[in-house]
């Protein structure tokens, strides 16, 4: 695998982690929500009703949004070599490595790190766009991009 695919694999790895916590926090919540029964004071039932409804409700919102990145990914080709910066892009700069495809946090590949950032962040916005040998700059650190992969 190279780089791009490697890169590629670990964000979709994050993805389904994402995916398989919300959907075991709402089969949980579910499942609690069976085993509790209507012989407790009403008040006490309706109240824990009400906390697991919530919980199902926030991991909802969690999968939607990991079936959001998943969507995202899939618009990535990560066999198409750029020279240009675009979403899927690898980009080596003098202030760290960039990968272009969803906010993912520090992936690290070969003892290298590389910060898996959103084409729609900040820095994404700011890249989109450049050829190697150019500068941009955020928050009034410079970036001049080295490499495009």
């Amino acid at each position: 695998m190279n780089l791009k695919e490697e890169l590629y694999q670990q964000c979709l790895n994050y993805v389904q982690l994402r995916m398989h916590a919300a959907q075991q926090g709402i089969d949980e919540a579910q499942q609690a929500s069976k085993e509790d029964t209507k012989s407790s004071a009403g008040d006490k039932y309706e109240t824990g009703r009400a906390m697991m409804q919530q919980e199902t409700d926030r991991n909802m919102a969690q999968l939607n949004e990991a079936n959001k990145l998943k969507v995202a990914l899939n618009t990535i080709n990560p066999n198409i070599k750029q020279t240009i910066i675009d979403t899927g892009s690898v980009v080596k700069t003098n202030n760290g490595n960039f990968y272009l495809a969803i906010s993912a946090g520090t992936l690290t590949i070969n003892g290298e790190n590389y910060f898996a950032i959103s084409p729609a962040s900040p820095i994404g916005l700011k890249m989109k766009g450049l050829k190697a040998g150019e500068e941009f700059s955020v928050n009034g650190k410079v970036y001049k991009v080295l490499q495009i992969l």
